[in-house]
C-alpha cells in the first residue's frame, strides 16, 4: 500500500504479538488509534519519542489485538462476497460453500441427497452452455436460490405452526435490502429469500422472531420470551445474524 506522506511502517511486541502499524506524525496533543482498511494507524505529536508511542501501543495491546482481529475476519468476509459467475465459481447456501458448474445437458440442481444439509463442495449443475455469460449465470443462481428459499421456509414455517398453534394468513419472500423479515398485525409475514445463505438455525431464529410478533408487536422483554418459548436458546443465532456483514453476501445486481 502507499503510505501518506510522512507516515512510516513500525512495529511493537506486545502480548506476545508483534503489532505492525503505520505510524503517522500530525499536530494533535495526544496519540490516537485507528484500525482502517489498512489496520492499524497511530497518529502521534510531533515531539513525542518512539519510547512513548511504542509503550501506548503496549498498553492497548489487548484492545488493538482485539479489534484487529474483528477487522481480519471483516476482511475474509468481504472477500467472500467477490463470487465469480463463471464455471468453478462459488457461493453460500445454508452456511456451506458450493460450486458452480455449467452443463446444459443438465437440469439446474444441487447434486447432493440432501439439499437441505449442503456440504462445502457440492456441485451446484447449471443447465446453461459453457460459455454463459455472467449475467446469465448469476440469474440463473438466483433464480434456484429463489426456489429453494420458497420451499425450505415454507417448510420450516409449518413446522413452527403445527407445534405452537399459531397461525398467519400469508407469508411471501421479501428481496428487501435491510431486512431479514417483517410481520404484520394482520399475520402477514415477509421472509428475506437472501437468508438460504445462512444455516438453518439461523432461518430458524427469523422466523421465531417474526412469529413472535403475533403476539407481542414490540422488542420489549414480553416479545424476546415469546422467542425463547418458540425457539429455546435462540440467543447463539441471533448473535451471529447480528455480527453479520451484509458485505460478505454475493452481489446480484
Amino acid at each position: 500500500m502507499q503510505l501518506p506522506p510522512g507516515a512510516r511502517w513500525h512495529e511493537v511486541v506486545a502480548e506476545g504479538q508483534r503489532i505492525r502499524f503505520v505510524l503517522q506524525r500530525s499536530r494533535r496533543r495526544t496519540i490516537g488509534f485507528l484500525i482502517g482498511d489498512d489496520g492499524l494507524r497511530v497518529t502521534a505529536p510531533r515531539w513525542v519519542g518512539l519510547a512513548e508511542i511504542d509503550g501506548a501501543v503496549r498498553e492497548k495491546a489487548r484492545w488493538i489485538l482485539s479489534k484487529l482481529h474483528e477487522w481480519q475476519q471483516r476482511r475474509e468476509r468481504l472477500a467472500l462476497n467477490q463470487t465469480r459467475w463463471e464455471e468453478g465459481g462459488d457461493l453460500p447456501y445454508l452456511g456451506r460453500r458450493i460450486v458452480m458448474r455449467l452443463d446444459a445437458q443438465r437440469d439446474t440442481g444441487l447434486a447432493t441427497a440432501d439439499l437441505d444439509a449442503p456440504a462445502d463442495g457440492d456441485v451446484l449443475w447449471l443447465g446453461l452452455p459453457p460459455d454463459a455469460t455472467a449475467a446469465r449465470i448469476r440469474d440463473t443462481v438466483q433464480a434456484w436460490l429463489q426456489g429453494r428459499a420458497r420451499v425450505l421456509f415454507d417448510v420450516r414455517l409449518r413446522d413452527f405452526l403445527a407445534r405452537t398453534g399459531l397461525s398467519i394468513s400469508r407469508w411471501r419472500l421479501s428481496s428487501a435490502a435491510t431486512r431479514w423479515g417483517s410481520c404484520t398485525s394482520e399475520g402477514s409475514i415477509l421472509l428475506n429469500w437472501r437468508l438460504i445463505h445462512f444455516p438453518v438455525d439461523i432461518i430458524d431464529y427469523v422466523i421465531a422472531h417474526e412469529l413472535a410478533h403475533l403476539r407481542e408487536m414490540n422488542h420489549g422483554p414480553g416479545f424476546w420470551a415469546e422467542v425463547g418459548q418458540l425457539m429455546p436458546g435462540f440467543e447463539n443465532a441471533r448473535d451471529a445474524l447480528r455480527r453479520h456483514d451484509p458485505g460478505s453476501l454475493p452481489r446480484f445486481d
